[in-house]
């Protein structure tokens, strides 16, 4: 397998300033966003990357324009450099985010150190596909074939009845940013079963998509009975439209991230994550962002 590159990972979605905007300006900017900087470009060249910590120094010159203020420069990444050595150019010199120039040093997108955690988590692992496989042929005594495939949702056959809103939305929000975690199914001739991803399938489903990538295993023998097609006729579940989504509860992972929060605070935070998706609209707008010193003449 080719090891994964910048291009597979980078947000091709940047948001910038530019170098004649005001430093009260480019606050504004940054004040109204969920960044914690931006990269400087004009005419679509790199030249910089301003950091919140970056623009407190200017902070007494607000009229001042940011050429004049900013550091030029900054340290970047084009699209074929392997991710494990853009990953030692962020640990290296203490970043979170690296822009992508190509060959001209135009900016073309940006990864950040969420991109690359992402990029490793965001695949249905390869354990939890053998483990299914393993189980499925023992208890049925056919052979299963794994391959990738992208599956239209009206096919998509839940085994789960309920799912967690806040779950759900935390999906929605992942799904809109590029994190596209892959849905584990079993391919039947009827349409693919559900083993893993009912809150993934659910908000492709919400944001419109008509299809989705999903990890198959596909029978050698497609009639061969499944006990997963037992719990989905027992619960009468035919399609995603099937599936109830539960308010007020929350998901158990969400339980215990939100555990030392206030119960206000913690009630109020899937409206907080709607509101930042509402502000953030576009697909893979990256929110994580450099506050590092270093800077490398382009």
């Amino acid at each position: 397998m080719a090891a994964q590159t910048v291009a597979d990972v980078m947000i091709h979605q940047v948001v910038t300033v530019s170098p004649n905007m005001t430093v009260e300006e480019v606050k504004q900017k940054l004040i109204n966003s969920n960044f914690h900087g931006f990269p400087v470009a004009e005419n679509g060249y790199l030249l910089g990357y301003v950091t919140a910590k970056e623009l407190l120094t200017f902070m007494d010159e607000p009229k001042a324009i940011l050429r004049t203020k900013m550091s030029r420069g900054t340290l970047c990444v084009i699209p074929s450099m392997s991710i494990s050595d853009a990953v030692r150019v962020m640990f290296r010199y203490g970043i979170r985010n690296l822009p992508v120039v190509d060959e001209n040093k135009r900016l073309i997108g940006i990864v950040s150190n969420i991109d690359i955690v992402r990029s490793q988590i965001e695949k249905t692992g390869p354990a939890k596909v053998m483990s299914v496989k393993k189980l499925l042929e023992e208890t049925t005594g056919v052979r299963m074939k794994v391959y990738n495939a992208t599956v239209p949702l009206d096919q998509l056959i839940p085994t789960q009845a309920e799912i967690f809103q806040d779950e759900l939305l935390g999906r929605i929000s992942e799904t809109k940013r590029g994190w596209k975690e892959q849905i584990l199914v079993v391919r039947r001739r009827y349409g693919y079963i559900i083993v893993d991803g009912h809150h993934r399938a659910m908000a492709a489903k919400h944001l419109g998509m008509k299809e989705y990538e999903c990890v198959v295993l596909e029978p050698s023998d497609m009639d061969v009975p499944l006990g997963l097609e037992t719990t989905a006729k027992k619960w009468r579940l035919h399609s995603l439209d099937d599936i109830k989504i539960i308010e007020g509860s929350k998901h158990p992972f969400m339980e215990i991230a939100t555990m030392l929060m206030p119960d206000e605070i913690a009630a109020n935070i899937n409206q907080k994550l709607l509101e930042r998706m509402d502000s953030n609209p576009s697909p893979g707008a990256p929110d994580v962002v450099s506050d590092a010193k270093p800077r490398r003449k382009s």
